[in-house]
């Protein structure tokens, strides 16, 4: 869905070489601006011999400025189209989150004719529309201990199908302007607090503290984290029970956002960070859940998307798909290719339990002898086992408040247990 919104503008004789700003309102909910500009530029008049001659007899440059008074972009008068987006944008202008609020178009009345010109701006505004994304909230680059450079990190994220990817190297800072532009991926600025008594993801600001990654006491650390949590980072606790790395300042000492209960292949760590995670929703706690491969090279069982998180994002901008890591609505899978589910209500959902007792869902792309879990505060059920590869759909009811989340177990290789191949998170029935 889009709106448009005409705007006229008359420039009169005496203003020109002079620059000015023309406001607008952007609307919420908005994904894409289209601006264009159209007013008389050339005139013909009769010359000598038959022939017309067109004259330049105005020039109106173009740019644009965000809420903040920072300039988007500008084009002169080469363009009199440009689009910007918070991924993608015009050459001559950068990628933007389109915020709602007052705007402004920069106008150049550079050359004005003596009676002066009238220019029209149309405006379209593209309504946001989410849709599931998938991508790896946790990857290193050579900057700390990977092997790949951002750009080529981002290269291999697209060959694996994902649509958006976290940078997050151990105490190196980067910036969204540090960051590679690649068409068709969201690419996150984040940075992975790495200390000796555990790791967290801080997600979506350039610089979520000040001074050193240090911390000798736990004020030290919450000063750190509070201060992340005020500047709009996305808070994530990682890997808590990895040996060599475990979780040790407690899970209610310092603030954070998400758990990270799947990093990297599935193996013991991530099972017992399941079972941390499994009792902190039966305890009444709301903690969303995210993942990560924790990527640093190629290498047995270890790939870029491996696990992938998928987000229900209104766009495909950094600042929604981590609204929707931080809201719940999304789901885990092994591999960018893993299973696809369709859920009612949303995962990260809280509803009234006398009116929506249950879940309604959908999963594709399963294959042979996967189980269907759906989850509780009382354990695990197992709602069918598929005969072949495919779909399933099917409901399942509460008895009473609580919460549910749907899991899908895949025996990966012939005599091995049952692993997860899908984790969901919760919805939470009041």
């Amino acid at each position: 869905m889009s709106t448009t919104r005409t705007l006229d503008l008359f420039i009169e004789p005496e203003r020109a070489g002079s620059y000015f700003t023309l406001p607008f309102e952007m609307p919420a909910n908005t994904a894409r601006l289209t601006l264009r500009c159209r007013y008389e530029r050339r005139r013909e008049r009769p010359a000598e011999g038959g022939f017309r001659a067109r004259e330049e007899i105005n020039i109106v440059d173009l740019g644009l400025v965000a809420p903040d008074g920072e300039l988007v972009g500008a084009s002169g008068s080469d363009k009199s189209e440009i689009s910007v987006s918070a991924t993608e944008a015009t050459p001559g202008y950068r990628p933007a989150e389109l915020v709602p609020g007052q705007w402004a178009i920069l106008v150049g009345a550079y050359k004005v004719a003596p009676e002066g010109v009238r220019v029209t701006y149309e405006l379209v505004f593209e309504e946001k529309r989410p849709r599931w994304l998938r991508g790896d909230l946790h990857t290193h680059t050579l900057a700390s201990d990977g092997v790949l450079t951002a750009g080529e990190l981002a290269a291999h994220a697209l060959r694996h199908g994902l649509d958006f990817l976290a940078v997050t190297d151990h105490n190196q800072m980067v910036s969204a302007e540090e960051l590679p532009r690649v068409e068709g991926l969201a690419l996150i600025p984040g940075v992975e607090w790495t200390h000796y008594r555990g790791h967290a993801n801080f997600l979506g600001v350039g610089r979520p503290y000040d001074g050193s990654f240090a911390a000798g006491s736990l004020d030290e650390a919450r000063a750190i984290f509070e201060t992340a949590r005020s500047r709009g980072a996305l808070i994530t606790l990682n890997h808590p029970f990895e040996e060599i790395c475990p979780w040790g300042w407690g899970f209610d000492a310092l603030p954070f956002d998400c758990l990270e209960v799947w990093n990297g292949p599935m193996r013991e760590a991530n099972l017992r960070s399941l079972g941390l995670w499994q009792q902190l929703l039966a305890a009444g706690k709301h903690v969303p859940a995210v993942c990560g491969s924790d990527y640093h090279r190629d290498r047995l069982f270890q790939i870029l998307g491996g696990p992938t998180l998928c987000a229900l994002a209104g766009s495909a901008s950094p600042a929604d798909i981590l609204a929707a890591a931080r809201a719940g609505c999304s789901y885990m899978v092994f591999a960018p290719d893993g299973p696809a589910l369709e859920q009612s209500p949303l995962p990260g959902a809280c509803v009234r339990w006398n009116e929506t007792r249950g879940l309604r869902l959908e999963i594709e792309g399963l294959a042979a002898g996967d189980q269907v879990r759906v989850v509780t505060a009382a354990g695990s059920e197992t709602l069918g086992q598929a005969a072949a590869g495919g779909s399933f759909a099917g409901e399942y009811e509460l008895s009473g408040p609580g919460f549910a989340r749907v899991e899908v177990w895949r025996e990966f290789l012939p005599g091995v247990p049952r692993l997860p191949a899908l984790l969901a998170n919760p919805v939470y029935f009041e």
